[in-house]
């Protein structure tokens, strides 16, 4: 086994145990929790269009991407000079 192929093996298994550790996906009352918002302030952000869900075909519960919530968090940053 190359040092190259090792390395990268090494990589997928640390991504492996991170994502176990830390899910990608969220279920509306984990996001509200991580946000800091209630569960219905969090479910009107979405119904405006302000956060994006992720909702699987013929199902009806919403799950957020973290990676979308760190984006929004990003975005809506806001510095007093």
């Amino acid at each position: 086994m190359t040092a190259k192929n090792h390395n990268s093996k090494d990589i997928q298994e640390e991504r492996r145990i991170r994502n176990a550790q830390r899910p990608r996906l969220l279920t509306v009352k984990q996001a509200s929790e991580w946000l800091g918002l209630t569960v219905w302030a969090l479910r009107e952000r979405c119904w405006n269009g302000d956060i994006p869900f992720v909702r699987f075909p013929g199902g009806r519960k919403l799950y957020f991407d973290i990676k979308d919530l760190e984006m929004i968090i990003e975005r809506n940053k806001v510095r007093l000079i």
